[in-house]
């Protein structure tokens, strides 16, 4: 699997090439920079872009600017964020464009390479990691829309465990319920987003999307 990085810090991003090539990633591009980001993105055509938010020269949206126009000249190139904080509102134009294979993890909550390796198989797989602390500020924002409001206080713990990649057997055994039980969620939630007739998988991208992306 094929990975275009960026991370401005030395450390962090030589830490991270070594840890994706242990577990058998080929890193084409490790950059620090916006302009060898969009270069890299452009030239190379990764499976996946792992991107820090703030890159030079701006230090602002610099990194997620670059994947936005990346995911616009390829649409649903999978990208993963990482970041010190939550951005919402970058958050949100990653989503904005209904592509499926997004994440947003935070830096500090990273614990182990396994952890963080899953997420980049999840995302460039065309799947979603949002952390959980992502998730609720995102969700903050939005709890009063509709459809959204129609979700049950069980759908809501369904559809955060969706959001953060998990399978149904993950999300049984967390919530103490039977993978019966969290199909039928599953499947409400699907049809109170009024999302089309589609392989699982994909709609369970569409619902995140969807559930994250309101407002």
């Amino acid at each position: 699997m094929r990975v275009v990085l960026a991370e401005d810090l030395f450390l962090l991003r030589d830490g991270l090439v070594r840890m994706l090539e242990a577990f058998d990633f080929e890193v084409v591009a490790a950059v620090a920079s916006g302009p060898e980001l969009s270069q890299a993105l452009a030239e190379l055509e990764p499976d996946v872009a792992v991107v820090d938010v703030r890159l030079p020269p701006s230090f602002t949206d610099e990194g997620l600017q670059c994947a936005l126009r990346a995911r616009a000249a390829r649409p649903g190139l999978p990208v993963l964020v990482l970041s010190q904080h939550v951005e919402q509102l970058y958050a949100r134009e990653l989503l904005a464009d209904g592509s499926g294979g997004v994440g947003y993890l935070l830096k500090d909550r990273v614990f182990d390479a396994e952890q963080f390796v899953e997420a980049v198989r999840r995302v460039a797989s065309g799947g979603t990691a949002m952390d959980p602390q992502v998730i609720a500020q995102l969700l903050s924002r939005r709890a009063g829309d509709r459809p959204m409001a129609g979700l049950t206080p069980r759908e809501v713990e369904v559809m955060e465990l969706v959001a953060q990649g998990r399978s149904n057997a993950a999300i049984a055994a967390r919530l103490v319920i039977t993978e019966r039980a969290v199909a039928k969620h599953t499947s409400n939630i699907f049809g109170k987003l009024a999302l089309p007739p589609s392989d699982d998988d994909n709609r369970r991208v569409l619902a995140v999307l969807a559930y994250l992306d309101r407002g």
